[in-house]
């Protein structure tokens, strides 16, 4: 509720700049902006006290509130952040230490490891990269055709 109390004390500000800049004689289009601008730096300094009452009252408001997915996204979240941990604690992302990687080295992959030419798929099969033509070769790069 201090929330409703502060709008309402700075909308009253707001009316009472405008009604007391008409007063004076601003008739013009900018009236509006004067008065916005006023009523904005009377809040800032005489309504300090609602404005924390305001702000307390919303952080309170929202930690309350329930998770923000169903409880099936929350769970697929929980599941990939603890898979993710299980990665972390096997040393690397595809579960093989790698050995060789220091002071600027490439790393290479542990004995047993993958060959660089070739591809896990998702079973952990290994195969043999091949061109993207399909004809069953292994890829390699091609001439350039200009001299």
């Amino acid at each position: 509720m201090p929330l409703f109390v502060y709008s309402a004390l700075r909308l009253g500000l707001f009316a009472l700049a405008l009604v007391s800049l008409w007063a004076v004689g601003m008739r013009d289009w900018l009236l509006v902006l004067v008065a916005a601008v006023v009523a904005w730096a009377l809040s800032y300094v005489f309504l300090a006290g609602p404005r924390d009452a305001a702000a307390l009252w919303l952080s309170q408001r929202v930690e309350g509130r329930s998770p923000r997915f169903s409880p099936g996204v929350e769970a697929d979240a929980v599941a990939e952040d603890a898979e993710a941990e299980g990665g972390r604690a096997r040393g690397s992302a595809g579960g093989r230490p790698e050995v060789g990687a220091e002071d600027g080295e490439e790393a290479q992959p542990a004995p047993g490891g993958p060959a660089p030419g070739d591809l896990a798929d998702e079973e952990g099969k290994i195969s043999e990269r091949t061109s993207p033509d399909g004809d069953g070769q292994s890829a390699s790069p091609r001439p350039s055709s200009t001299p």
